[in-house]
């Protein structure tokens, strides 16, 4: 059962996109992870000029909480500024599936506006440890 509501994980994870470094393209998001302890981390995309250097706010997240320890997650919030929500890319899909599993999901924007689905939902057939 998680411990804490949906709309705290929103608010951390928009409270964290305040904090993005995106200069080049100002598209700034906050990720909220909440383990099974009920701890939030979050995390924000940092952009780099090279691009290819540039961390998504949902990869900072989840490698802040295993740098610290947690282990077992149970929801993810993720909060842009857009009309239409937005999901993860497919490089922080696999990062989310490979440490997260078949969590919840949570996507927000500005507006108040949000879903709720499963990590499972948008990666079907995901690649894992199990294939190795």
């Amino acid at each position: 059962m998680n411990q804490i509501s949906a709309e705290q994980l929103i608010d951390a994870a928009t409270a964290v996109r305040n904090r993005a470094h995106a200069p080049f393209s100002n598209f700034k998001v906050g990720a909220a992870i909440e383990d099974e302890h009920g701890r939030i981390f979050t995390g924000c995309n940092v952009e780099n000029a090279t691009y290819g250097l540039s961390l998504c706010a949902e990869r900072v997240a989840i490698f802040k909480a295993i740098s610290e320890g947690a282990r077992k997650f149970t929801r993810v919030a993720v909060v842009a500024d857009t009309d239409i929500l937005t999901p993860p890319c497919g490089a922080c899909r696999q990062i989310l599936w490979e440490f997260c599993g078949d969590v919840e999901l949570v996507m927000a924007n500005l507006r108040g506006q949000s879903d709720t689905v499963r990590l499972g939902s948008l990666i079907p057939r995901a690649f894992d440890a199990s294939f190795l």
